[in-house]
């Protein structure tokens, strides 16, 4: 997106969370503040401890600060069609600004080299410039030390060695590097990290190689996003959201992340904070979806590979053939601990790393996964005969095991209940596997599983509906509101125009939406085993969008679908939710969300026609 974001760079200690924007090198990624501060950084991977963590902790966490030694304000903004940021400082005698960005590794000649890059220039007047460079190595709780060497100063840790080169002098303070410099209209300064050690050598990075790196990166990203068949009404707004999406994409493995970041707060000062740094199944699935949408069959095909190298040769465990999620190497144990050490965002303590919910029963992630194969088999290409085995010990065990309680999509923990969307999502997953079965023609006991998928159907039909709220309901025999039914119309389980889904869509509207924005229960109503409030769940306002739209409501659906893009950053970026005054709560950027908003815009823009 082309419009900023003005601040001042004397900013209280934490940025807003929504004062950042996202690069990355399909590896890992960095958030970069609006006051030119990388204040989030992990190495070399995603699931890596954090190298920078000031947005976790502004004492201990780590930063690399870079800004205009003067009083400026600030403007943060793609290069567009790119996923090169760029920071603006205007001050009174002068304007510069910083082009962050990290080359990409399979475009690398070094694929173990992992750069980042910060240009800094002058483009009127003068200005002078400062830079600090303050790496905390492990969560900040490994010691390093700093050696300079040919031009170059090396953090050395147990774990990681980082080498910073510049183009202006730095100094040394202690452990730490800074720098103070001025630059007239015209001049450039250049300053590049790069992980060093495991073969990967010391190298320089002068202002034409910059210039280079540069060129190739937006040359990438311009070459990816040219395949997007996406022509509608909201253009930029869809491919900034697909940009974010391959941001979040691991290369090695074809994983996605559901979230580059830990612990961000979902109500600052609870203790609802998570590390989402791994690869949900329901979450990866529903970004295939998105992305096949739009014409992007390659991230498809490659999370189609991390399924059959990683998820499908992984044992079945105490919850079934699947986990909820997996490392983005495909690894299982996903063990939790808190970082004690750490205060978290605005002292949202605690701070985790892991995730304990990787032991859940989580029905719907089979039929997450079932309708991403079913899209991928009919969108990208015929999956393989080993593929559909696979697919089809998965149906027979949603066939055998539907009818359990368990956590649900939202990962309660207060208890494991009958969720309506669990039983809808195995209903989506053995539907689309006789699908494919019938397209195909592949073998597969239909006969049962057609008898299991219109059990299910009924016993939604029967028991999840209230005749009370005349809506459907979040677990089976209750009375709680869950926007998460609003996938009942968008599965086709039910006819977006059926008088029960009309009434349904009615009695959600007047409970759990908020001009536009859409609450995903009320935690008083359906206790979920933590305390305090969370804000409205952005997948839920955009899956509101699309419900709306198909039930023919469009002005209403175009309204809300406009108010959602108002609540996005200055870059176009969303967080998990929303709090009361408008403010991007929980992890950043998120995965989710993004792929909602490109969902509901194709159908959108298929509706208005």
């Amino acid at each position: 997106m082309s419009t900023g974001i003005s601040a001042d760079v004397s900013n209280a200690q934490y940025l807003p969370i929504a004062d950042h924007g996202l690069i990355g090198d399909l590896r890992t990624t960095a958030l970069v503040g609006a006051n030119g501060t990388i204040d989030w950084y992990c190495c070399p991977r995603f699931d890596s401890p954090s190298v920078f963590a000031a947005l976790l902790d502004s004492d201990k966490g780590g930063s690399f600060e870079l800004a205009a030694e003067v009083r400026a304000t600030t403007k943060q903004f793609y290069f567009p069609d790119t996923n090169v940021l760029i920071t603006r400082f205007y001050a009174n005698d002068g304007v510069g600004e910083i082009q962050d960005f990290m080359p990409i590794a399979d475009e690398s000649p070094e694929p173990g080299r992992h750069r980042l890059i910060r240009r800094v220039s002058c483009v009127r007047g003068s200005l002078p410039f400062r830079a600090r460079v303050a790496p905390r190595f492990d969560y900040g709780t490994q010691p390093h030390t700093l050696r300079l060497t040919e031009g170059q100063a090396v953090f050395e840790s147990p774990s990681l060695s980082l080498a910073l080169t510049a183009t202006v002098p730095m100094e040394a303070d202690g452990v730490d590097m800074w720098a103070e410099f001025k630059l007239h209209e015209g001049e450039h300064a250049v300053f590049a990290l790069d992980r060093v050690g495991d073969g990967v050598a010391l190298r320089s990075c002068p202002i034409a190689e910059a210039e280079e790196e540069f060129t190739a990166t937006v040359a990438f990203w311009r070459r990816w996003l040219s395949a997007s068949r996406y022509r509608g009404r909201w253009r930029e707004t869809v491919h900034r959201s697909a940009l974010v999406l391959k941001l979040l994409t691991y290369a090695p493995t074809g994983g996605i992340v559901a979230a580059p970041t830990t612990s961000l707060p979902e109500e600052v000062g609870g203790e609802r904070n998570w590390d989402y740094r791994y690869v949900w199944v329901r979450d990866a699935a529903f970004c295939v979806y998105a992305l096949l949408r739009l014409g992007f069959t390659q991230e498809a095909e490659a999370f189609m590979r991390f399924l059959t190298a990683n998820v499908c040769t992984c044992p079945p465990g105490d919850s079934g053939p699947l986990q909820i999620m997996y490392g983005i190497d495909g690894r299982s144990d996903l063990p939790e601990r808190q970082l004690d050490h750490l205060e978290g965002y605005q002292g949202s303590w605690p701070v985790r790393v892991g995730n304990a919910a990787v032991g859940q029963l989580q029905l719907d992630i089979y039929g997450a996964l079932i309708d991403a194969v079913y899209l991928y088999d009919k969108w990208g290409k015929p999956i393989s005969s080993g593929d559909w085995d696979y697919v089809s010990g998965l149906v027979d065990w949603v066939c055998d095991n539907w009818d359990q309680p368990d956590e649900g999509i939202w990962e309660t923990r207060g208890g494991r209940k009958d969720f309506l969307y669990s039983r809808l999502m195995c209903w989506v997953a053995i539907e689309r596997a006789i699908r494919m079965a019938a397209h195909r023609g592949l073998p597969a006991d239909t006969a049962r599983w057609q008898r299991t998928r219109d059990t299910i159907y009924r016993q939604i039909m029967q028991r999840g509906w209230s005749a009370e709220h005349q809506a459907f309901v979040q677990y089976l025999g209750g009375d709680v509101l869950d926007a998460s039914v609003l996938m009942m119309p968008l599965a086709k389980f039910i006819s977006p125009t059926d008088p029960k889904w009309l009434s349904t869509l009615t009695a959600l509207g007047d409970r759990l939406v908020s001009d536009s924005l859409v609450y995903r229960y009320d935690p008083a109503a359906s206790p979920d085993g933590l305390r305090g409030v969370e804000g409205t769940f952005s997948i839920c306002s955009f899956w509101y969008v699309e419900a709306l739209a198909r039930a023919g409501r469009l002005d209403e659906a175009r309204l809300a679908f406009e108010k959602m893009l108002t609540y996005a950053n200055h870059v176009g970026l969303f967080a998990e939710e929303i709090g009361q005054a408008g403010e991007q709560c929980g992890n950043f950027p998120q995965a989710f969300t993004h792929l909602a908003l490109i969902s509901a815009a194709f159908n959108l823009d298929r509706a208005l026609g």
